[in-house]
């Protein structure tokens, strides 16, 4: 997903903004696709915390939401992604991708459907080329596919944080207001750098920082969660299937421990070197309450387990143990 959710200065540039009753400063997100989403409210130790506990909620309202109705829809969704969504009970939430014809990964989203519509959540800026693709696949199929994000929003609810980042909500936009005021009641309001530093120590991919124009699901973790190993057809297919028998992906998601004493950290698509040849590149970075400095990477699958890696120039070691 997902979604969801977001790396760390120095790709984010940021500007305070004092928020009422609680009387913090945010600092605001105001590069890359979470431009203008709360990066932290000046406390990012103690976000993390929160967040950690279940006492903590985020507004994901920057997010964009697709709506797919009609008799059709989850048959025709089940079809045409890596997901298995036949039957797929309300209320309950996947991640899903669409692939190329090679197995590349086009879209990445998260879905729900509530009986009567499923929801499909994106990262910002990734709705309108998703809407190309669906319209283009629904042939004369009982559908109705819109682009909902001018009247719902997406909110990360206070709770313990389930295998997707969730729980999440999907709130009609005229009722945020209403819906904060009760988060805030009961919990603390985070931002991305807390829902970030959890998803890069979780090993979850996002879409667009962890992924490039070669990205196949066999190399970022992504099988039996958001590819369901035990279904139909659907493109791009051969190319996991053929991929997950052999075992051997081109590459891996790494989670990388970097040297703590820098004081940046690196950026998106930063490279991964070993002995000064580049063996990856780095996709979210994130400063953890706990591990420190982390940041996740996709590697050369023949990059050694126990070599000492840089990342421009901040030694870095490998963690590949879950």
């Amino acid at each position: 997903m997902f979604h969801i959710f977001q790396s760390l200065a120095p790709v984010r540039l940021v500007r305070r903004l004092n928020f009422p009753k609680s009387a913090m400063a945010a600092v605001l997100v105001e590069e890359g696709p979470d431009k203008g989403a709360i990066w932290h409210f000046g406390e990012p130790t103690r976000e993390q915390r929160a967040l950690q506990e279940g006492r903590a909620w985020a507004d994901l309202s920057g997010h964009q939401i697709i709506s797919v109705g009609g008799a059709d829809r989850l048959s025709w969704l089940h079809s045409i992604t890596t997901q298995f969504l036949e039957n797929l009970a309300p209320n309950v939430w996947r991640e899903v991708l669409i692939l190329d014809p090679q197995g590349h990964i086009e879209h990445q989203f998260l879905l729900v459907d509530d009986g009567e519509v499923a929801w499909l959540v994106l990262d910002p800026g990734r709705a309108a080329p998703l809407l190309v693709h669906l319209n283009r696949m629904k042939f004369a199929l009982r559908l109705e596919i819109s682009d909902r994000t001018s009247e719902y929003a997406l909110l990360r609810t206070p709770g313990s944080t389930d295998e997707l980042g969730g729980p999440f909500k999907i709130v009609p936009r005229a009722e945020l207001g209403k819906w904060r005021d009760m988060f805030n009641q009961e919990a603390m309001q985070v931002g991305t750098w807390a829902l970030d530093a959890q998803r890069v120590a979780a090993r979850r991919a996002r879409i667009g920082f962890e992924t490039d124009h070669k990205s196949i699901p066999n190399e970022l973790g992504m099988l039996n969660s958001a590819v369901h190993m035990n279904k139909g057809c659907y493109r791009g297919q051969e190319t996991v299937a053929k991929i997950a028998n052999l075992g051997n992906p081109p590459r891996r998601l790494v989670l990388l421990h970097l040297d703590g004493s820098v004081v940046t950290v690196p950026g998106v698509g930063a490279a991964v070197e070993k002995d000064g040849v580049k063996v990856g590149f780095v996709g979210t970075s994130a400063r953890h309450y706990e591990l420190g400095t982390i940041a996740l990477a996709v590697v050369k699958r023949n990059t050694p387990e126990d070599a000492m890696l840089t990342v421009e120039g901040i030694p870095a070691s490998q963690d590949l143990h879950q």
